[in-house]
């Protein structure tokens, strides 16, 4: 039997747009996590969620100064604007990352401890979690993606070849994005637990 494109068939191309835009915006959610979660390495990406009030408004904290990792083991903030390094301090203690920024008035530094065995374990079984929730956010769309089809078949709109077809291939693009985030998954835990 041909395989069918549910892009090609008028009654589902909409939907199937919309299912595979969801489908993309939980595989780069999952991405945006891992890459917010801390390793042995310093790394930008892990004040992505610090905002910092600043001219009175909460701004995220690449907006107020330059973050870098010049080192390893550290992170530097240097702040646009030299009255704002309060701000960022106190923005950083306050996110809850287990870092004791280091502020000279001009220049922030975040020393970044390694990690002991058992927080490299702690933090990949909460990886794993966050695999979880995303693979289920992955698996409603199909869900979604389902009776949606399901009700183009019920009304009419397509035959049952292309129920079937179309079914098919909901789970084929379920099974393919739920690969991409477990192969994420891999490549983070073996950043994470490596010493």
């Amino acid at each position: 039997m041909a395989q069918i494109n549910m892009a090609a068939i008028p009654a589902l191309k909409d939907s199937f747009a919309q299912l595979r835009t969801r489908m993309d915006k939980a595989v780069e959610a999952f991405r945006k996590e891992l890459s917010a979660q801390r390793t042995g390495r310093a790394n930008v990406h892990m004040l992505d969620n610090v905002h910092v009030e600043a001219y009175g408004s909460m701004m995220p904290l690449s907006q107020v100064g330059n973050v870098s990792a010049p080192e390893p083991q550290l992170i530097t903030i240097q702040p646009w604007d030299s009255s704002l390094t309060g701000a960022i301090e106190k923005a950083i203690l306050s996110a809850g990352l287990g870092f004791n920024p280091q502020n000279d008035g001009k220049l922030i530094r975040i020393p970044v401890p390694a990690l002991t065995e058992d927080r490299r374990k702690e933090m990949v079984k909460h990886l794993s979690k966050v695999l979880e929730e995303h693979r289920t956010a992955v698996r409603n769309v199909r869900r979604d993606g389902n009776e949606a089809v399901k009700k183009a078949m019920k009304d009419k709109k397509i035959s049952e070849d292309e129920e079937r077809g179309a079914l098919e291939q909901m789970q084929k693009v379920t099974d393919d994005e739920i690969k991409k985030m477990e192969e994420l998954f891999k490549v983070k835990e073996k950043e994470v637990m490596q010493v």
